[in-house]
Formats: C-alpha cells, sequence, structure tokens
C-alpha cells in the first residue's frame, strides 16, 4: 500500500475541486496512483468541478450574521464566476451558513472553517457539490468575526458591498446610517492612526512629483507633500469623512457621533472581487479567431 502523503491529497484537491477527504479516500483506493485517483472523482463528481476550479470567480455575496443582542457578529465574503449565480438561492443559503458557523464556531481560519458541518456534510463538501451542479467555481475567501464592544450593526448593498459596525452607545437607526455611510464613502481605516503607513508614503510620493512636473521650488515640496496627505488622510478616514446624509453638507462622522454620545470602535468593509483582477475578453476578437480556423 502506497504512502498518501499530505503533499499527494493537496495536489490531486488542486488538479479536480473535490472536498480534501475525498480525494484522501480516491488516492488510497488507486494505491497513490494520482492519474487514476483523479479518474476515480471525475466518476464521482464529474468532470464539471475540474474545469471549473481554473477559472476566475471574481463575481459573488457577502453574508452577515448578527446574534439575537447584536453583542456577536460575523461577515463573509464567497466568491463565483457570474452574477447569475449570486441570485442562486443554493449559493446564497451557503453564503449565510457559512456566516453562522463563522460567529458561532469561530474558526481559526479557512480550512478550519471549511471543515466545520452545514447538516451531514462539510461546509467544503458542500461548496464542490454546488460547483459541480451549477458548473461554476465557487471559492471561499474570506471572513470575520467580531465580539462588539457596544452593539453591533450591519448594512448590505446590493449583495455585493457587506458592513459591520461595532457602534458603542447611539441606537440602531445611528448605528446603520453609519454602516450605509461606510458602504457608500468605503474609508479605509477608522483613524489616521489606522492608515498603512505604505500607503501615506504612496501618496507622499505622488504628491511630491506632482509638485516638481508643476514647477513648485525645491523648497516647497514637502509643505505641498504634507498638505497632500492630509487632505488624503480626511478623505479616507470614517471619522474625518463628512458624513452623506448631513443636512449642511459638512458634518463629520466625528461630529455626528459626539452629538449622539456614542462612538465606533471598529468596522468591517467588504466589497465582493475587491482586489480579483478579472479576465476581460473580446468577444469580436474571439469570433474572428474561431473563423480562420
Amino acid at each position: 500500500m502506497a504512502e498518501i502523503t499530505a503533499g499527494m491529497v493537496k495536489d490531486l484537491r488542486e488538479r479536480t475541486d473535490a472536498p480534501m477527504m475525498d480525494c484522501k479516500k480516491a488516492l488510497t483506493e488507486a494505491n497513490g496512483d494520482m492519474t487514476r485517483a483523479e479518474e476515480i472523482l471525475r466518476v464521482r463528481f464529474g468532470n464539471r468541478a475540474t474545469k471549473a476550479a481554473g477559472r476566475v470567480a471574481a463575481e459573488g455575496a457577502v453574508g452577515i450574521f448578527i446574534s439575537a443582542d447584536a453583542k456577536l457578529g460575523s461577515m463573509v465574503e464567497v466568491n463565483c464566476e457570474t452574477d447569475f449565480v449570486t441570485k442562486n438561492d443554493e449559493f446564497l443559503a451557503l453564503t449565510k451558513n457559512l456566516a453562522h458557523l463563522v460567529a458561532t464556531h469561530n474558526p481559526a481560519d479557512l480550512a478550519a472553517l471549511s471543515a466545520l458541518k452545514i447538516g451531514d456534510a462539510t461546509a467544503e463538501e458542500v461548496r464542490a457539490q454546488l460547483v459541480g451542479k451549477i458548473g461554476e467555481n465557487m471559492t471561499i475567501r474570506r471572513f470575520v468575526r467580531t465580539a462588539a464592544q457596544g452593539k453591533l450593526a450591519s448594512y448590505v448593498h446590493g449583495g455585493k458591498i457587506g458592513v459591520l459596525v461595532d457602534l458603542v452607545g447611539g441606537d440602531a437607526a445611528l448605528g446603520k446610517d453609519i454602516a450605509m455611510h461606510i458602504a457608500a464613502a468605503k474609508p479605509k481605516a477608522l483613524d489616521t492612526s489606522g492608515v498603512d503607513a505604505e500607503l501615506i508614503e504612496s501618496e507622499r510620493r505622488v504628491a511630491t512629483e506632482k509638485a516638481k512636473e508643476a514647477g513648485k521650488p525645491e523648497d516647497m515640496l514637502a509643505k505641498i507633500a504634507e498638505g497632500s496627505v492630509q487632505k488624503f488622510l480626511k478623505e479616507v478616514t470614517l471619522l474625518n469623512q463628512v458624513f452623506v446624509k448631513a443636512e449642511d453638507g459638512k458634518q463629520t462622522i466625528a461630529e455626528l457621533l459626539k452629538s449622539k454620545g456614542a462612538s465606533v470602535a471598529g468596522f468591517t468593509l467588504y466589497i465582493v472581487g475587491e482586489g480579483i483582477e478579472k479576465k476581460v475578453s473580446d468577444f469580436a476578437a474571439e469570433v474572428a479567431a474561431a473563423s480562420k480556423v
């Protein structure tokens, strides 16, 4: 009997997109023969999951779960290939169930989440079976679990932008307003201390180069760049942003919170597909190429 290593299971998993345990069983049955094991899995799942595994999944949905007392919550992003699948009831049920699993079991990572049970099957088995049924690649991309200092508020826009806010003080209406503002304004951090240092330095370098190109004096470059950085920080930090519903168009989130005797302990913003490079196809070019064959 050949030794079945974790590396072999991982390799077969990447080839076939089948659940890890099924990969191990197939390798055992095939006595370690990778080709034979792949054939066994294709017999079981068909070749749809195998073909789907290599395709980019940049669409998807956000699922949110909040406990009845609003003290514990979670958010998960699940990706698929086309917007059509995001309307599928089974896909949405998977997303919802994953968010519930995150909140109730606090998995350490995606592998731990995938191993948790949804009914009689693991989350990974449910995902793989749905891939085989629908014929599109689907991936569990990320999740967050939040134990609130205050109470959690949430907002999901079009299923593709999800927000969790930990609001201390205030009321449910304020929490919803803050969550909706975050979805619209997309702040990068709560305040300036949370903005990535490299992002700030990048902004400073860009501002400096722009000033040079504009012919500004050398001794003014640092001051001009710093001014640009401060403007940038106000635009990307939640507390410094102007509230999207401000009647005077001037009230900042910090001012709004102060007027309500409230504060924000933290927030998480998920935008489906953010950072995933989507494949852009030229249909006309494909047709032209096909006609030459």
